[in-house]
């Protein structure tokens, strides 16, 4: 197939409004995009600051960059490649009409983390700013991944974000061989996806979504289903934040 992934299969995902933001009559904060149409398959999540003014625009603005610029970068060249690519969303935010100061001082206002994905021909990089988690899964039954793990402050409600002076020096890169499935999410989905701890994942709720999305054929009722998924009284009342899940099978 020509000027198109060879390695991704299938990727659903959804995003939920959490209960925080319905009863402020806010949007989503969280934001996420794909591509498969390259030489490297990509995925992003992003998560808008609740703090932030703009911190959706802030969220779309990078996904939207990313996916725009790195799907056919050379792989060889990908840490940088990654790095030049959120410094050109950076730029879009100096110059955004709704940066009053048209300067570096006012990125902040659209504050936003990120985790990502580029894999190509058998080898994939996570990369990742603040809180938020992937999993890049290489055995059959599941017990063998690579996790790129959240980070957060000295308090538990700060985190990271690419619209900090010093971006450059919290971003982090866990690279992977060989995976067959790939499942992100933003921060209202770690508390389901890992143990307190996060030196475990939890199983019994990944695989059944995991085993569900590998048999739906249909692509709007996977995507259905998982959006239902997320948004189950039990998870929102467990975590009332936004709630972002990529799943690919590879």
């Amino acid at each position: 197939m020509k000027n198109r992934a060879k390695h991704c299969a299938k990727v659903i995902s959804a995003c939920v409004t959490g209960p925080l933001h319905k009863v402020r009559n806010m949007p989503c904060q969280d934001y996420c995009r794909y591509s498969t149409k390259g030489e490297n398959f990509v995925g992003i999540i992003s998560d808008g600051a609740g703090s932030a003014k703009y911190g959706r625009i802030g969220a779309k603005i990078l996904c939207d960059t990313l996916v725009d610029l790195l799907p056919n970068v050379p792989f060889g060249d990908i840490k940088t490649s990654i790095i030049n690519s959120i410094e050109v969303a950076r730029e879009k935010l100096m110059f955004h009409r709704l940066n009053s100061r048209n300067n570096h001082r006012g990125l902040m206002s659209f504050a936003a983390t990120v985790v990502g994905v580029v894999y190509h021909k058998n080898k994939g990089i996570f990369f990742h700013i603040g809180d938020g988690a992937a999993l890049a899964f290489t055995g059959g039954d599941f017990s063998h991944y690579v996790a790129s793990k959240p980070e957060n402050g000295i308090f538990s409600c700060e985190t990271y974000f690419y619209t900090m002076d010093d971006w450059k020096d919290c971003i982090r890169f866990t690279s992977f061989e060989k995976a067959h499935t790939i499942m992100m999410m933003s921060d209202g989905v770690t508390g389901f996806s890992f143990s307190s701890d996060f030196n475990n994942i939890e199983s019994r709720f990944l695989m059944p979504i995991d085993r569900f999305l590998s048999k739906e054929a249909i692509k709007y009722r996977a995507c259905r289903a998982l959006k239902n998924t997320l948004s189950t009284s039990q998870a929102q009342k467990l975590n009332p934040d936004d709630k972002t899940f990529l799943w690919a099978r590879l």
